[in-house]
Formats: structure tokens, C-alpha cells, sequence
């Protein structure tokens, strides 16, 4: 069994100013996202300005769109109860899935205004997103939130107690899986895909199949939100992971049989 690390929360604190890891990993995220969407312009002749709006106004739409999520989809209850905790983010809780829509709406309104496709700008910016979301399970896992279930083979080297369960079981560090499979490997494999001209839509196929399937699989190992699973076996997770699947091998089918170049020597014009 590992010792899980005593980390305190507080990362910086400057007088009464505060800055726990859970927000410095946000911070992190966002500014690597920045720097690979910055080399990855270079490539296709787009300005500072285009990245810099792009990744201001995801940001944003990762904190809106991820805490609404996740109070939607895992808290309703207790919104309903208290409002206000709508806007608590200090105390955790942020969903991939909602914070995957307001990208999504973010990213509407940037297409909007520099008259680019939805595609051409889903494509640039997929394989920026898993370092974001490794720092952000890096930080789940220092907050000691969202851990794993319990571990039920007494010779299994990867289980630890954490000091936020209640239970105190020896579970999986369900946050370092994602951090690894949602985050190092699949940014990878999209950075490798990306590296060459493909098939507009292509990219952002590849990232729905990778991340679905890596949550997919994850979510195995993770305890499920609020104790629960939602139908059966499955977990809300892989019940919301599925139809991104679906989605994103329609996409590549659909990519490879239409085969429309934005950029490399097979553009279209």
C-alpha cells in the first residue's frame, strides 16, 4: 500500500491572499494550453491575438460551463438546497462534461468573430486540452477528491488511504489513472496525430473516441459521485462518455470519406 502524500492545500500564501494547488493547477493548465496553442498557430498563419481570445475565452467557459456541470449533473440536490453553493468552486467540484460545453459555446462565438469553421477550430485546439486535464486530476488528487473505490486485493501495490475519505478505506488514486490516460497518454497520441495533415474533423474525432474511452475505462476504478451508479454497473461517467464515442467515430468515418485539408500541402482551397 502507498502513503498518500501530506501535501498542503494552500500552495502559496501571501498574507491574508491564499492560492490552494486545486487553483495553481487551473493556472498551469491554462498556460500550457497557451503556450502549445501559440506553437501550433505557427503552423497554420494564425495571430497572437486568435490564440490569446481562443484560450481566454475557453478558459472561461471550462470554470462556467464545469462548475454548472457538475452541480447539474452530480449536485442538484444540493444546489436546490443551498443556491449559493453554485458559486463555491473553492470547495471542488468541476465536470469534464459541462466544462466540455462551454468550450463548446466559447468556442461558437470565437468562430463568430474571426469567420473560421467549427471544425478547423476544433481540430487546432484538441490536442491542447489533455494537458489541462492532467493538471486538473493532479489537483483533484492533492485535494484529496474524487479518489477511487476501494481496493479489494489485499496484494495490490496502488491503494492508499486518503485523509478526506470518511470510511478511511484503501482505495485507487483513481486521479493519477486519469491524469495518466485522459491527460500524458492521450495528449500523445494527439499531438503525434496532429502533427501531420489530416482530414478536417479528424483530430477532434480522435480526442472524443480517446477521452471517452479513457473515462470510460477509468471510471471502473473511480468511486462513483455521491456513492452511486446510475444504471446498473455504469456510472454517470460512462453513461455521459458514450455518446461522445459514438460521436467521434461517426466523425472520423465521416472525416476520411470527405477528406477536406485546412492546412499541409493537401488543402483545399
Amino acid at each position: 500500500m502507498l502513503t498518500y502524500p501530506n501535501i498542503d492545500p494552500v500552495a502559496i500564501s501571501l498574507g491574508p491572499l491564499q492560492v490552494h494547488w486545486y487553483g495553481l493547477m487551473y493556472l498551469l493548465a491554462f498556460l500550457f494550453a497557451w503556450g502549445l496553442a501559440t506553437f501550433r498557430a505557427k503552423q497554420r498563419g494564425w495571430t497572437p491575438d486568435m490564440v490569446s481570445d481562443l484560450i481566454f475565452f475557453g478558459a472561461l467557459g471550462v470554470i462556467i460551463g464545469g462548475r454548472v456541470g457538475y452541480v447539474f449533473f452530480y449536485g442538484f440536490s444540493q444546489f436546490l438546497a443551498d443556491p449559493l453553493w453554485l458559486f463555491q468552486i473553492w470547495t471542488g467540484g468541476m465536470s469534464f462534461h459541462g466544462g466540455f460545453l462551454g468550450v463548446i459555446l466559447a468556442m461558437l462565438w470565437w468562430c463568430k468573430k474571426y469567420k473560421m469553421t467549427w471544425f478547423q477550430t476544433l481540430d487546432f485546439i484538441a490536442p491542447c486540452v489533455p494537458t489541462g486535464l492532467m493538471f486538473g486530476r493532479i489537483g483533484n488528487f492533492i485535494g484529496g477528491e474524487l479518489y477511487g473505490r476501494q481496493v479489494t486485493d489485499p496484494n495490490f501495490a496502488w491503494g492508499m488511504i486518503f485523509p478526506t475519505d470518511p470510511l478511511q478505506l484503501v482505495r485507487h488514486p483513481s486521479q493519477l489513472y486519469q491524469a495518466l490516460c485522459e491527460g500524458l497518454i492521450l495528449f500523445i497520441v494527439l499531438w503525434w496525430f496532429s502533427s501531420k495533415p489530416r482530414p478536417r474533423m479528424a483530430v477532434s474525432a480522435l480526442f472524443l473516441i480517446g477521452y471517452g474511452l479513457a473515462r470510460f475505462v477509468v471510471e471502473f476504478f473511480r468511486e462513483p459521485d455521491n456513492g452511486q451508479l446510475f444504471i446498473g454497473w455504469m456510472s454517470k461517467g460512462q453513461f455521459l462518455s458514450l455518446p461522445m464515442i459514438l460521436i467521434g467515430l461517426w466523425m472520423m468515418w465521416y472525416a476520411y470519406q470527405k477528406k477536406i485539408y485546412d492546412w499541409g500541402p493537401n488543402k483545399n482551397s
